[in-house]
């Protein structure tokens, strides 16, 4: 007994045999669109067990083809849920089935519709098998496999193993139509589209007939519903449902179609076994001019062809000439998948072997091809002739020939480790044969599976003198899994041994553990094509094998299944330990197959266990779509091998588990740290036997598939590591990434570290790297990058569902020699079938130049750019101890092995095209110009054995230094392991008098009682602990005291409930790092000097926490400092706006007081001549022992800044400071005047990109830089400027900007840790000492009043014998500071968010609408903020705050929102278009306040507001419009936008918000918003909505289907807009900027007179109030005025 599902969810039970075919009628439901439909319900699920009997499954085929327009209106409404990413395909099956059923389970109420389901799956090729398993005849239509290579692939390509594609079965929407557009070919975008449908164009088809026909502009096109589609690093799982009551069928029927097809495909692909030749064998031929195509269905959807043409720049038409389409029974299409003729192979091997010998050869070239081995690699020899000769002529091999048997082993080696295919290798007898030892070897260590034939002489010419005849019986030994020596040739031995042997071979080859097997061949003459009768009685038995395609054993292994069901004991025993881990380390080495990187880096997020990350795991190169700064989900420790220099880190970092995925290891420390932290468990995995354990150490050998080991412990152990630990450890991989980072950047030159980042920042997605040994292996492991922009596209990462894509790494590490590289990157090329950078020494590269002659040869592989690391010998030796002990003559003579060859002769002797590059600027130019190109390319960077081998020495010595200072302040500070939670953040407004203007007022200031303002922070920790920061900033900086308030008073809210740690001591991007992912705001976006007050504050209150100073926790040596060490010296400084003699009447008296240093302020005038005369009179009244300097802040041309110079080169200035205005010219100052010159100004905007602005000015001329806290953005930034000046030997002087005695405080020890930094990089770098800086702390002397009840004590030392302050009293000042009360002019007093409700009665009934306010009644402009929908108004809160300063600031909840309720409605159906929505805004505002409102709408917010402006400007005097738009004028986009938004608004109500805004926020829309680090915060509030169906009521009749377009109202506008986008929402930007266009023609025309602005936010997208509030703050703050 059966059961019958009828639509509902009631079953019934039925007999199978009972149910009969009813009659099929056609319906026409438009001029192009027919279908076929059953007149019964239908039946089954995902039971598995019966097959749906056969009258009954024809039934159910529907064969419904929609027309464009048809097609489009259905697809609009697609709804795509992306299912969390899985380790196999079997997984994602599985994963498809669960949804399916959870959708069957709580169905959609709409009468059509779309959903998608997508998942990432392990990105080896998989698509083409999948197609290959497939019935014949099928129970489901379409099937089709569409190759992803372009250009013009050869059938060839299929068997090579690395061919790409997608692969589909059945059809959830079919459609036709004609275009007379005709549609280009482009090459293929890798980005997922709803949309993505496949296809014939110029071919009108008709599949019951079997028949086509040539029709330009016609067009046949379908969605598969089940697809895998496969990038070059990533592939996904796509399964569509679509249904249409009126045609397709009900959501149920559609749901039984979907799951014919579903079984089938996961049948199919579960039971595969079948070759890829046989499967392909049968097919029509498509004529040459048809081709299969990809294209986004948009391009035919819609009849606006030039918007088509839009959507095509976002994914493009792609034609394909490799396919095989299985449309119906009876109509097949494929192109370039098999053999034009069909080899019989009876016939071939009887008449076309005219002897035995290629008898033979040709039997085993068959085979191998039939087993998949369809790559052979050919060296020329006479004895091997019947053996090439086969090869040559087989249709389904690929030959590849070289001169060098070596480099052809190695290129064989290649190919096999980037295909996991074994290739076949032929050479001839002798030492040709021998030649392969090198690479038969590196396959031995690596467990790299390759076949060797290698002809051999006859037994009897064995030993006697023939020529060219040695031994070649075991001639690789124990480096070969096997050997086998075939008879020669003869009619007397059955062909089936020759078969037989050959399966066995590839069996053996390919069982674990993997590796080469050596057959050799003898052979008689004749050895050509030379007629000898031989007995065709040896192919006796053959019959069947030669009338099919499949090899003639089938090696099946038998091999238990490990699944969570079946562990045995010792597997139970390994999973207790992982699950009892506290100090777990995931250990990720040698991983060569993708699935398994794959699977690797599934169980990195799934353990959250720290992660080491060798570089031949794939998975140390990363590329990331978040920040840099965004805290990762997986805590990869890229640095892990630099840390380890460190000997207390060594002792500090002891793991208790240590998990290793893979066996060797490249970093010796590494292996070192696995050691030291033994004993402890030590569980490697790996999926071959082979001993990997040179510590002796291992508790636990993992023998298995690593994919299958890794899904075992995802699905039975949670994650858990100590936080605290692993806290620290991201805390000191951080300062390491950050000093590896900055030391290569900051290098002028282009070192070798610097190519190893370089390459990896300029490779895009879906490439792969080669690393030779010795040094780029090594560079790339210890300096590669550790994040690179992602080029996927912003969907495809996030549809994922993982941070990151790996990179493909392969390099030689079995032996680790250096031969042979060249021939094996390019061997892997082929194999992988990926762009591939090869990066080699110059050494290595000379070893192998035979390999170049591979490259010009024509075969099926992507280009190639090799980096040549030329140092001009093996620079390897000089990091090793033999360079310290051994003479230098030696060295070069026998180590070094130093050379001159020309590397670009070599090149042009091959013709392979070569850059050379000489600077960091030509390098990164020339790597991306080649990636580009279509060519093979050799870029040769120059470098220098001992330049090389110093940078190297000093890198490690700075990172050792960086490592152990870092563990030091971490280990001081973390007796307390605990966060610090914010308790309360205050402020207090000051303002002090001043002795005399600051000097940045101009000199002709006439204030009486000048004035300096500032704030004060208060940041509260727990147990009453407090920090203090001044916020105190310049004009001059164009920041406003107002403005910075506004800032602060948002960061305040977003502060409170927070928590801080000690890592934020380190400085070291982590200060800016905790902004970004704790208080969700970019760190560039807050004021400078506001930055360097929270900083300020944050560090004091640590600092406090631990009862030390600031001082203390900055610098790791405290305990070292005494009294003269923290003496930090002060330059005295003069506004010389008053004459010569004046000036150095104040100067002397300051000389007087102690002082030793004076800056001078000149360019306060017009004229350089006064200057000049103030110079020398105060050089002639101080004397020579008095350091001058001078400040121009840029008020000078460069005429005038010269003539300065000219005239006062005899007063000897220590340096000016920004003599010029422009920056550009000052390096041409220094040269021509020979001054010292000082940077300042020029630093003030360079945070974006330091090191490349900073590059400019390494020239010596340029001798110090001025560093102001406040102006650069805080202690984190100018900490790293100074660390720039102090590698290149200038001064950092820390400058005060007029702050109070609490930022000098500050200052002072932050001047004195830059002062003990510079003396210990000076010592690191064999530099002599210098004396302490002198720091511009002389503003001190212009404050009358003090912010502190205690003066900061600035004095004279009679010791030093100059005026200087002490960081350690400095720092008690700090501790024990306490506000004056009388400078005080107002405290912050936190804003209360008053909550109330309003009952708002409209004509449909009335809703109790939840209001927030945040303000005084009487305060300024009164601004309402409506969100957009899904949002709330507590969004709002923040900016509300920072706004209510100067303003009252009212948000509420609109219907269906928050805390909004329906109260009473007189109608269920009644509706909520803009009209009602702008009533109920009107009711509000009347209620709340009588005048005008300024508003601020965001999307669907921004929509009411725009549409209150228009239509109520009497109650509105200003509308700031976020992402917001007009609407739709195009009346069939508005009715299709209606659909897909009532589709939405069903979804929503049936299967409730989590479901809903999982798909919601898939959209490219919020790309942006997904990667911010609120996004998951922000999604879990906006799924607490109650009233569903108010909300999917406002989804629909809100939808901008449905609102009236306001395009033409903007010319008639009367209020004020401003209109604001992010800088990443590409489509908003468009819409506002056509907005503005419409407004400036209104006013143009005479309608109206109005003020409109569009402002871009940067670094936000959509959800720009979400992304960077701090940002819109300022810009609503500055249109409200």
């Amino acid at each position: 007994m059966g059961f019958l599902a009828i639509r509902s969810q009631v079953v019934v039970p039925y007999s199978p045999s009972t149910l009969r075919t009813q009659p099929k009628t056609i319906i026409r439901i438009s001029k192009n669109a027919q279908f076929y439909r059953p007149t019964f319900p239908c039946f089954a699920s995902f039971n598995g067990q019966e097959p749906v009997p056969e009258d009954i499954r024809r039934s159910t085929e529907k064969r419904t083809v929609f027309d464009a327009k048809d097609a489009a209106w259905l697809m609009n409404t697609c709804i795509t849920r992306n299912l969390p990413p899985v380790s196999s395909l079997k997984h994602g099956l599985d994963k498809i089935k669960e949804a399916v059923e959870e959708l069957k389970d709580n169905p959609s109420r709409c009468s059509s519709g779309m959903y998608r389901f997508q998942l990432a799956v392990p990105p080896s090729a998989k698509a083409l098998k999948w197609f290959c398993s497939q019935l014949e005849p099928s129970n489901v239509y379409p099937i089709f496999f569409l190759s992803g290579d372009k250009g013009n692939p050869s059938f060839k390509s299929l068997s090579l193993g690395g061919t790409k594609g997608i692969f589909g079965i059945g059809s959830a929407i079919t459609f036709e139509g004609y275009s007379p557009h005709t549609f280009e070919n482009h090459s293929a975008s890798q980005r997922i589209n709803l949309y993505r449908a496949y296809g014939f164009l110029d071919l009108k088809l008709d599949k019951r007939l079997a028949s086509m026909k040539h029709q330009i502009g016609s067009f046949h096109l379908f969605i598969p519903q089940i697809e895998l589609n496969e990038y070059e690093d990533i592939s996904f799982l796509i399964a569509t449902l679509a249904w249409d009551d009126s045609s397709l069928g009900t959501f149920f029927e559609v749901v039984q179609s979907f799951e014919l097809t579903f079984d089938q495909a996961r049948h199919t692909f579960l039971s595969a076994s079948q070759s890829i030749h046989s499967s392909l064998s049968g097919f029509n031929k498509a004529e040459e001019h048809i081709h299969m195509v990809c294209a986004n269905a948009a391009l035919f959807l819609d009849e606006n062809k030039s918007k088509a043409r839009s959507l095509e720049q976002d994914f493009p038409l792609s034609h394909c000439s490799q396919f095989y389409a299985r449309l119906s029974p009876a109509l097949s299409l494929a192109k370039n998948m098999h053999p034009e003729k069909e080899v019989n192979q009876e016939a071939h091997i009887t008449r076309a072997c005219p002897n035995v010998n290629l008898l033979w050869a040709s039997l085993i070239v068959e085979e191998c091809a039939r087993l998949g081995l369809t790559y052979f690699c050919i060296a020329p020899g006479s004895r091997s002739s019947p053996l090439t000769l086969a090869a040559a002529k087989h249709p389904l091999v690929t030959c590849i020939a070289c001169i060098d048997e070596r480099s052809l082993a190695f290129h064989a080696l290649g190919y096999a480790k980037g295909s996991n295919i074994p290739a076949v290798v032929i050479t001839s007898s002798g030492t040709a044969a021998s030649n392969l030892f090198p690479a038969v070897v590196e396959a031995s260590e690596s467990f790299v599976p390759m076949i060797l034939l290698t002809a051999d002489r006859p037994p009897e010419l064995i030993d006697v003198g023939a020529n060219q005849a040695i031994n070649q019986v075991s001639h690789y030994g124990v480096f070969v899994k096997h050997f086998f020596n075939l008879p020669p040739p003869t009619d007397s031995i059955s062909a089936r041994m020759v078969l037989t042997t050959i399966d066995s071979a590839v069996f053996k080859a390919t069982s674990s553990p993997w590796g080469p097997i050596h057959i050799n061949c003898p052979f008689r003459e004749p050895l050509a094509k030379i007629s000898r009768n031989w007995d065709h009685k040896c192919l006796s038995g053959l019959d069947p094998w030669m009338s099919g395609a499949a090899p003639f054993t089938k090696y099946i292994p038998l091999q238990q299944s490990l699944t969570s069901n079946n562990i045995n004991g010792s597997m139970t025993e390994v999973l207790n330990q992982i699950r009892g881990a506290n100090y777990g380390i995931l250990v990720l080495v040698s991983i060569f197959k993708e699935d398994d990187i794959w699977a690797a880096l599934l169980l990195a997020k799934h353990l959250q266990w720290p992660v080491a990350v060798d570089i031949q795991s794939g998975l140390r190169l990363r590329k990331y779509l978040s920040s840099f700064l965004s805290s990762k989900e997986i805590l990869f420790i890229d640095q892990l091998d630099q840390l380890l220099l460190s000997d207390s880190f060594k002792a500090w970092m002891k793991a208790d588990v240590i998990l290793q995925i893979g066996s060797r290891i490249t970093g010796r420390r590494i292996s070192q740290m696995i050691e030291d932290s033994f004993p402890c468990s030590y569980i490697l995995v790996d999926d071959h036997p082979g001993r990997h354990d040179p510590s002796h150490c291992m508790t636990h050998r993992i023998v298995g598939p690593i994919a299958q080991f890794c899904d075992i412990v995802m699905s039975c152990c949670t994650p858990g590591a100590n936080q605290n630990w692993k806290k620290n450890l991201r805390g000191l991989d951080m300062v390491a990434a950050w000093e590896t980072s900055f030391f290569i950047g900051s290098e002028q030159s282009v070192s070798e570290p610097h190519v190893a980042r370089k390459i990896f920042e300029t490779l895009s997605c879906g490439s792969a790297i080669f690393f030779g040994n010795s040094m780029p292996i090594r560079d790339a492991d210890m300096y590669g990058t550790n994040w690179v922009q992602c080029t996927h596209g912003s969907s495809m990462l996030y549809n994922s569902g993982l941070e990151c894509h790996f990179v493909q790494v392969a390099g030689n590490r079995g032996a680790s020699g250096i031969d042979g590289l060249i021939s094996t990157a390019i061997g892997f090329a082929v194999g992988c079938n990926k762009p591939v950078v090869l990066v080699i020494g110059d050494v290595s590269f000379l070893h192998d130049t035979n390999g170049l002659a591979l490259l010009t040869q024509r075969m099926k592989r992507k280009p190639m750019v090799i980096v040549v690391l030329n140092n001009h010998g093996g620079a390897i030796f000089s990091q090793l101890p033999v360079a310290k002990t051994t003479k230098r003559s030696t060295l070069d003579h026998l180590f070094y092995t130093t050379h001159n060859t020309s590397i670009h002769n070599l090149c042009l002797a091959h013709g392979v095209k070569h850059i050379a590059v000489h600077s960091k600027m030509e390098l990164e130019d020339a790597l991306l110009i080649s990636q580009k190109a279509d060519t093979d390319c050799v870029v040769e960077v120059e470098s220098c054995i001992d330049s090389n081998s110093f940078f190297h020495s000093a890198l490690r010595n700075f990172v050792h230094r960086a490592s152990d200072n870092a563990l030091n302040i971490l280990s001081r500070l973390s007796q307390d392991d605990e966060d610090y939670r914010i308790v309360e953040v205050k402020y207090s407004l000051y303002r002090v008098q001043l002795n005399a203007p600051p000097t940045t007022v101009s000199s002709n200031f006439d204030a009486i009682t000048p004035h300096r303002e500032g704030i004060i922070i208060s940041l509260f920790l727990t147990d009453d602990v407090v920090g203090f920061g001044e916020v105190a900033p310049l004009e001059i900086h164009q920041e406003k005291l107002l403005d910075v308030e506004e800032q602060l008073r948002c960061i305040i809210h977003v502060m409170e409930g927070k928590t801080i740690s000690n890592a934020l001591s380190l400085m070291k991007s982590s200060v800016s790092s905790w902004i970004w992912n704790t208080l969700g705001v970019p760190p560039d976006s807050i004021f400078p000097s506001l930055r360097c007050g929270l900083e300020m504050a944050i560090l004091s209150a640590i600092a406090n926490k631990h009862g030390r100073s600031l001082l203390d926790i900055i610098h790791p040596s405290p305990q070292g400092l005494f009294t003269g060490s923290s003496a930090v010296p002060i330059c005295a400084l003069i506004d010389s706006h008053k004459p010569p003699k004046e000036t150095a009447l104040i100067a002397s008296s300051l000389v007087e007081e102690g002082f030793t240093t004076i800056k001078l302020k000149v360019a306060r005038g017009g004229d350089p001549a006064e200057d000049i005369a103030v110079i020398r009179e105060v050089r002639k009244e101080v004397g020579e022992h008095i350091t001058l300097r001078a400040d121009a802040n840029r008020k000078w041309t460069y005429t005038e800044a010269v003539k300065f110079a000219s005239a006062v080169r005899d007063c000897n200035l220590q340096y000016i400071e920004e003599p010029v205005e422009n920056a550009d010219d000052i390096v041409k100052f220094c040269e021509e005047t020979g001054i010292p010159v000082a940077l300042d100004e020029t630093l003030n905007n360079i945070m974006d990109e330091p090191l490349r602005v900073l590059e400019k000015y390494h020239h010596s001329g340029v001798v110090a830089l001025v560093l102001k806290p406040s102006v650069l953005g805080g202690f984190e930034n100018t900490a790293m400027i100074a660390r720039w000046a102090h590698q290149q030997g200038k001064m950092a002087v820390v400058s005060g900007a007029f702050e109070s005695a609490l930022g000098l405080s500050a200052y002072i020890q932050f001047a004195c840790f830059l002062d003990l930094q510079y003396a210990e990089i000076r010592k690191m770098m064999n530099k002599e000492p210098v004396f302490p800086t002198v720091h511009g702390f002389g503003t001190y002397k212009w404050f009358k009043e003090e912010v502190a009840t205690e003066a900061l004590n600035i004095r004279y030392n009679p010791i030093h014998d100059s005026v200087e302050t002490n960081a350690i009293e400095a720092g008690d000042f700090l501790r024990k500071f306490q506000i004056n009360p009388q400078i005080v002019l107002r405290n912050f007093i936190p804003e209360q968010v008053k909550e109330h409700s309003l009952t708002v009665g409209i004509e449909e009934g009335s809703f109790s609408i939840r209001v927030l306010e945040v303000g005084e009644m009487n305060k300024g402009s009164v601004v309402v903020f409506i969100h957009g929908f899904l949002g709330c108004s507590d969004e709002w809160i923040p900016i509300m705050k920072a706004m209510s300063s100067s303003n009252r600031c009212i948000a509420f909840d609109l219907p269906g929102h928050g805390g909004t309720k329906l109260q009473h409605f007189s109608d269920s159906s009644s509706e909520f278009p803009m009209e009602v929505m702008a009533n109920i805004l009107c009711k509000v505002l009347s209620e709340l306040t009588p005048g005008k409102v300024t508003l601020v709408g965001y999307s669907m917010g921004a929509r009411i507001s725009l549409y209150a402006a228009l239509n109520y400007s009497s109650r509105v005097e200003r509308a700031v419009v976020i992402s917001g738009s007009p609407g739709l004028i195009d009346n069939e986009a508005r009715i299709m936008r209606q659909n897909k938004d009532d589709f939405r608004a069903g979804v929503l109500v049936s299967n409730g918000l989590d479901y809903f805004t999982e798909s919601w926020y898939a959209e490219d829309l919020w790309a942006s918003f997904r990667s911010h680090p609120n996004f998951k915060q922000t999604l879990a509030k906006r799924v607490r909505h109650k009233d569903l169906h108010i909300l999917g009521r406002v989804l629909m009749d809100m939808s901008i289907g449905r609102q009236p377009p306001l395009w033409g109202d903007l010319k008639h506008c009367k209020v004020p807009l401003q209109l604001i986008v992010g800088e990443k929402d590409s489509k908003f930007k468009k819409i506002a900027q056509a907005m503005h266009k419409q407004v400036i023609q209104g006013n143009a025309n005479g309608n109206v007179t109005n003020s409109i602005k569009v402002i871009e936010i940067p670094s936000a997208g959509h959800a720009v109030q979400l992304e960077n509030p701090l940002a819109l703050i300022a810009a609503i703050r500055h249109f409200i005025g």
